[in-house]
């Protein structure tokens, strides 16, 4: 048994996210964790809101309500949510939460002992109407590099180049709009990530299995243009980490507050702390995932993310582990593997917040279970390119993969059992040439289904998984019991014995992506044998002559062409 510790990206606190937030972090996150579970490992999978900087004190400005407020009322609509879709986090911290503060205290205090923190006089952007010193991401304008007129002044989402407020052409508030902005001095942190470059390249270059997205953006970051910069840590904002704090290094930091791309990483491990806490543990229990000098040194540690966090995931987050680790002492777990994925798109266009087009999760989850988004979104996953979301694509996929392929096997064996046999599994027969083909294929696939999954592999991992129902249904075609019981009722009850069965290892092998299904399914049969399987012929003979089952409900019912016509207008983006 391995030990794994899984970390989703964690989502802003400010507001529902939509489909394509999901299947770039959360949900195929979910699918490894349960995948590891399944075959036994130790897992610790970690997820949180992020709750710090200017939008969180915007929207509840809006709402009408205090920050911590409003944080704390949307930390609960997300984790519902998160409940919602089977999201099997082990726990759902805040990156508001007193072990965060106390992390991001300790990482800064310690990085400044390293001398990796300076105390810089720099010019920030202010803006006279607003009253207030604008965040980076809070100044709009044109992008130097690519012309895109709504970068903001942290990065172009466009092209990805990281910027600086001033690098912006024709910039203006993205609070109000207004362009009478002012450069001001203001004292600031910065995290010297230049001295770290050497350390920071050689780790990249020692991570061969990360996929060609993460590392290529790494890379284009550390050394495109003028490479690597210094990052400031701190910003001129009341809701946050305090920069200045008891044993802080530095003075003249009052008014200010941790930069949320440093204290939001640092959260997983204030989250897991968190776990502990919930548990009336001590510290050992959390440290041993992430200091390998408490025992984390056997952990294998996966982040999942979209494009857009890479950046801060192999560079501004390492940069921090790796500072901290030179002053001896803790010695904290750097991240082996990073899964990282492309944008999904909507129906010709893209997802939009702000006017609504799209399908948001609590949308999601009104209209259809969870386990028909996750089947969609799993087996369609933005691996390698982005993809794109449409109501066609995702009718064919529920009715031709979930009801057609696997609810279908399922309900025809439950029922002509039940016909013909009764709710007990039957007796007689044996097992015959047809059969021993199935137990060949069906090893082979299996194999194969566990080499992507731990290869981390989603989309083949689901063309595999499919790939196995559908064996299943072919068997059954060309075995046809229900003809074969009219002559050799002995031949047919040996094959429907191995059809349930063949349902109970379906189960198995599909909870990592379906577990609702997955569980309907082991509860019709009357059984929680969730054994992993290693030899599939002993695996199709689990369930004894005479255990009791039921006939389950429809598994997964079709989307009719009038939903579908339906949803396609009314997620199209009315919202003003």
């Amino acid at each position: 048994m391995a030990r794994h510790l899984i970390t989703s990206a964690i989502p802003y606190i400010n507001g529902i996210k939509h489909l394509g937030n999901l299947v770039g972090s959360q949900l195929p996150a979910d699918l490894y964790a349960r995948y590891l579970r399944g075959r036994g490992h130790e897992v610790m999978f970690i997820c949180a809101t992020d709750e710090h900087g200017t939008p969180a004190e915007l929207a509840a400005a809006k709402a009408g309500k205090p920050v911590a407020e409003y944080c704390a009322e949307m930390h609960e609509v997300q984790a519902e949510l998160a409940r919602g879709f089977r999201l099997s986090f082990d726990h759902f911290g805040r990156s508001s939460s007193a072990r965060n503060h106390a992390l991001t205290q300790y990482f800064a205090r310690t990085l400044a002992e390293q001398g990796l923190v300076a105390e810089v006089l720099e010019k920030q952007v202010f803006s006279i109407d607003d009253d207030r010193f604008l965040p980076d991401r809070y100044i709009e304008g044109t992008c130097p590099n690519c012309g895109y007129e709504r970068a903001r002044g942290d990065q172009c989402e466009e092209c990805t180049k990281q910027l600086d407020p001033t690098d912006l052409i024709n910039p203006r508030s993205a609070i109000s709009g207004s362009t009478r902005l002012e450069v001001r001095e203001t004292k600031h942190l910065y995290l010297r990530q230049r001295a770290l470059k050497g350390d920071l390249e050689a780790w990249i270059d020692s991570k061969t299995d990360w996929p060609v997205l993460t590392t290529s953006i790494a890379k284009k970051w550390l050394h495109d243009g003028e490479g690597l910069q210094d990052r400031g840590i701190t910003r001129d904002l009341a809701w946050g980490v305090p920069a200045q704090f008891e044993g802080a290094p530095w003075t003249g930091m009052e008014g200010k507050v941790f930069y949320v791309w440093f204290d939001a990483p640092i959260e997983y491990i204030a989250a897991t702390a968190e776990w502990a806490d919930a548990r009336g543990q001590g510290d050992d229990a959390w440290q041993r995932w992430w200091r390998t000098d408490a025992g984390a040194g056997d952990v294998t540690y996966t982040e999942f993310m979209g494009k857009d966090n890479v950046p801060f995931h192999t560079l501004s987050f390492p940069a921090t582990i790796i500072g901290a680790n030179r002053a001896g002492g803790a010695q904290w777990k750097l991240v082996d593997y990073i899964k990282s994925f492309n944008y999904l798109n909507y129906d010709g266009g893209q997802f939009s917040t702000s006017q609504g087009r799209g399908v948001f999760m609590d949308q999601a989850l009104s209209i259809l279970p969870a386990d028909y988004w996750r089947w969609w979104l799993l087996s369609h996953a933005p691996e390698t390119s982005d993809s794109e979301f449409t109501w066609e694509n995702f009718q064919v996929s529920v009715n031709k993969d979930l009801a057609d392929v696997l609810g279908n096997l399922v309900s025809r064996v439950t029922k002509f059992c039940r016909s013909k046999f009764g709710e007990a599994v039957p007796a007689g027969g044996a097992t015959g040439a047809r059969e021993d083909e199935l137990v060949a294929e069906l090893t082979t696939r299996i194999r194969a289904y566990e080499a992507h999954m731990e290869a981390v592999e989603i989309r083949k991992a689901a063309q595999e998984l499919r790939a196995i129902w559908v064996a299943g249904n072919e068997y059954l075609q060309s075995a046809a019991p229900w003809s074969v019981v009219k002559t050799d009722p002995d031949r047919a009850a040996a094959q429907i014995r191995l059809a349930l069965n063949l349902i109970r290892l379906y189960a198995v092998l599909s909870r990592p992506f379906i577990p609702d299904a997955a569980a309907a399914m082991m509860a019709a049969l009357g059984t929680e044998d969730w054994s992993w399987p290693g030899d599939v012929g002993a695996a199709l003979a689990v369930l004894p002559a005479g255990h009791a089952f039921a006939t389950p409900d429809v598994l997964f019912r079709k989307i009719t062409d009038e939903e579908r016509a339906d949803w396609q207008v009314r997620f199209a983006g009315r919202r003003a």
